[in-house]
């Protein structure tokens, strides 16, 4: 089971590195990155301080799973709430100040850069084991978040052209001075993105441990790069990716459904963001339960459940039809919401087994082939555990709903939306509006540098 530490961001854990005195302390309001990493627990700490970031609301603790299922929300869900910058998400309104797409831009960055200073500083750490360690910890981190950019503020991947279209800011070096931080970098294109993505998140394999406790492993990475692969349309790689993950027997599907949302460290979650009461990512503008729950004293109940999703589990027998929706009794009761996120302190999984099963069956279908086992064994897996009906002979279709039903609300909805080119109420999958706005305040500051996407 992997999950993330919810704990001080970077700066203060170099902050708390300091040997100074009061009255010694330069005139800066955090110490420099650059001194401040001197051993091997200095730099593990700061690969720490990554995961953290991570966990925080503009990242994975709400926006890297929330705003894709609101941009793909037609016939899925509707936002309720107030906030009107999640409200331009699931509208397709956005401006090129939305706070999101400004505040998810700036906190990836700064996970990115915390990455990259620890790369910059292995040359501290004399544990040779620790260090390919934290090395493999720091690119896929910073791999993932690329992934995660390049899919939200670039135009879709697209295998059947060379995809020139620009993506995001490629950041491979430490910024640790005023200078290096002001340094304004054009964006690269979504295919050298993609590449860079490849090669942090291959090399992160060679240098994870198989099991890396509570933190990102060899295996995580492979699941990763099963996504990756699977949004290049490269199914090969996406099944054979998928069914190393599947092979390890490291993980295994609970036995029903909610167990994953309702209990922590699960053998189903590959990867999950740990929060605690005390330590989350927010119970009033950020965190996951607190935009989909109604329950009484927790929850806005901001996002509720479309009737013709809910109509979508046609067998009323299917556990996740049962267990993950139900009727809100706190905020805008009377409405469908989702139980996945369900209490303030629940842990966040971001990657399950469940959805490896899903790709190698789509992958091995769509290439007629059967590596590791055949789609409908994997197909039936899922349906089995939820009661559903097994399905002898499925189609493409079959998995792609499948993946629908069981990976709702997950962050995964406008993604694949992209990948298969279909639409969204009237959006195309390649519609300029489905892109977030490059934040204008990166556009000004640059003078040309970074070009706004179009529209914004």
């Amino acid at each position: 089971m992997k999950n993330i530490f919810k704990i001080l961001p970077l700066a203060a854990l170099l902050a708390t590195a300091s040997c100074k005195k009061v009255l010694e302390v330069e005139p800066q309001q955090s110490i420099d990155a650059a001194t401040a990493l001197q051993n091997d627990q200095d730099v593990n700490s700061a690969v720490v301080g990554c995961y953290a970031l991570m966990g925080g609301g503009a990242l994975y603790g709400t926006n890297f799973l929330m705003l894709p299922d609101l941009q793909g929300s037609e016939s899925y869900c509707s936002w309720r709430g107030t906030f009107q910058s999640f409200r331009q998400v699931a509208s397709k309104t956005m401006t090129r100040d939305n706070a999101e797409a400004s505040r998810t831009w700036i906190a990836a960055y700064r996970a990115i850069n915390n990455a990259n200073i620890v790369l910059a500083n292995l040359g501290k750490v004399n544990d040779a084991a620790l260090r390919t360690q934290l090395e493999g910890e720091a690119l896929f981190i910073r791999g993932i978040l690329h992934f995660e950019l390049v899919r939200l503020y670039g135009l879709p991947y697209d295998p059947a052209t060379s995809n020139s279209q620009l993506g995001v800011v490629i950041k491979t070096t430490a910024a640790t001075d005023e200078a290096a931080a002001s340094e304004k970098i054009a964006r690269s294109t979504v295919a050298q993105v993609y590449a860079r993505v490849l090669t942090d998140l291959n090399t992160a394999v060679t240098k994870l441990p198989d099991d890396n406790g509570t933190r990102a492993d060899k295996y995580t990475a492979l699941a990763f790069l099963s996504r990756v692969y699977l949004q290049m349309g490269n199914y090969a790689a996406a099944r054979d990716a998928a069914n190393e993950v599947i092979a390890s027997g490291a993980y295994e599907l609970a036995p029903i459904p909610l167990i994953p949302f309702t209990n922590k460290n699960t053998a189903e979650s590959i990867w999950e963001i740990q929060q605690n009461e005390q330590n989350n990512a927010g119970q009033a503008n950020d965190g996951m339960a607190t935009f989909f729950a109604s329950k009484p004293g927790i929850g806005r109940a901001d996002v509720r459940m479309n009737t013709s999703f809910i109509s979508s589990f046609y067998e009323s027998f299917d556990f996740r039809r049962r267990d993950w929706y139900y009727v809100g009794t706190g905020a805008r009761p009377g409405n469908t919401y989702c139980f996945k996120w369900n209490a303030f302190e629940q842990n966040l999984p971001v990657i399950r087994i469940a959805e490896m099963y899903l790709t190698r069956a789509e992958c091995n279908l769509r290439l007629s082939t059967n590596v590791g086992d055949t789609p409908a064994n994997d197909l039936d897996l899922i349906r089995s555990r939820s009661n559903a009906s097994s399905i002898a002979v499925p189609v493409l279709a079959d998995i792609l709903n499948e993946r629908v039903r069981e990976l709702a609300f997950e962050g995964l909805r406008i993604h694949d939306i992209k990948r298969l080119k279909t639409a969204t109420g009237s959006f195309a999958w390649n519609d300029n509006k489905l892109v977030f706005p490059i934040p204008q305040r990166e556009v000004d500051a640059s003078v040309g540098v970074i070009v706004q996407n179009p529209g914004y």
